[in-house]
């Protein structure tokens, strides 16, 4: 008696049904996507193409394949290097100011006091005001030389011979850090006092038992707890600080030596209209911004790791 091979059976196709409820799940996000991609990335990729040709609106039928020459142009051009080195001092003096203004105003906000709901309030409002019209009150309301806030607290403190100086043209790079420090200190101040808010109350309370002060407690616990903080709000602050536009346009119209690397572009597109030199500069800012995005994404991954492992 021969024995009979067992029948082989076809593979199974994975049913119909999961792959239509996978579609059907995604299918919503699809018209975002979609909207991102053609915003974004399209306008991108073209800044991109155009980047590596010598192109000038004036001039189009002349224009040609350079390669990376605009690149090479934007490195070693001296007003360009100007303009880096301005975004460069303009970042680090802005989140380092508003990172420390923010701890002191956060270390305030984490006590209880009568109308504390009231005053952290006040003190995001600044956060909350569009870009421009912070630019435009602090150029006109507080800056201008004849009917200026400044001017006229000097004014009554010291009369008519008071000094009345005209604080743009004096002082322009610090008149658009003030302006920048003024409206991100709040951001700062919220990020901090969440991270102090995230203490462990226990620990502080063993830490006092033990007889550590409040600046060791500060030294020793609160500001090793807070790195991480600081570390996220300074990489999210450089994020806008570096692409930052507004201030610098508004408040000096980028003279005085305040021009950034942003008004640069400016400049190369709508004034020289040099479309290639600047699509270049504007490239290297897009890569600047995604390194430190890159930075901070990690921070805030970290940050996320951390709240799980105590949960």
């Amino acid at each position: 008696m021969t024995a009979t091979a067992a029948p082989t059976l076809p593979a199974l196709a994975p049913p119909a049904h999961g792959r239509l409820r996978a579609w059907v799940t995604r299918a919503p996000l699809l018209p975002a996507l979609i909207f991102m991609i053609a915003v974004t990335q399209l306008p991108f990729v073209a800044t991109v193409v155009i980047s590596f040709f010598n192109w000038n609106a004036l001039y189009p039928d002349a224009r040609r394949f350079t390669g990376f020459a605009n690149y090479s142009d934007v490195l070693t051009d001296p007003a360009l290097r100007k303009s880096v080195y301005t975004t460069v001092l303009l970042t680090v003096a802005v989140v380092l100011v508003s990172l420390v203004l923010g701890l002191v105003l956060a270390l305030l906000l984490d006590r209880r006091f009568k109308g504390r709901g009231f005053v952290r309030t006040l003190l995001i409002a600044p956060f909350l005001l569009v870009p421009v019209a912070a630019a435009l009150l602090w150029k006109h309301v507080l800056y201008n030389p004849e009917y200026g806030l400044f001017n006229g607290v000097l004014h009554w403190i010291g009369g008519d011979g008071a000094p009345q100086p005209d604080w743009v043209s004096n002082t322009p790079l610090l008149a658009v850090e003030a302006s920048l420090i003024w409206q991100w200190t709040p951001f700062m101040m919220l990020i901090l006092l969440a991270g102090l808010q995230s203490r462990s109350p226990e620990l502080i309370e063993a830490a006092r038992i033990d007889g550590a002060g409040s600046w060791q407690i500060f030294r020793h616990l609160t500001l090793p707890h807070l790195r991480r903080y600081l570390e996220l709000g300074a990489l999210l602050g450089s994020i806008y600080i570096v692409q930052n536009f507004d201030a610098v346009f508004t408040i000096t119209s980028g003279g005085l030596g305040t021009a950034n690397l942003p008004y640069t572009v400016y400049q190369a597109f709508y004034q020289a209209h040099e479309n290639g030199l600047a699509s270049a500069a504007g490239v290297l800012v897009v890569i600047g911004t995604i390194i430190i995005a890159t930075f901070a994404l990690r921070v805030v991954s970290s940050l996320f790791n951390e709240e799980a492992s105590r949960a």
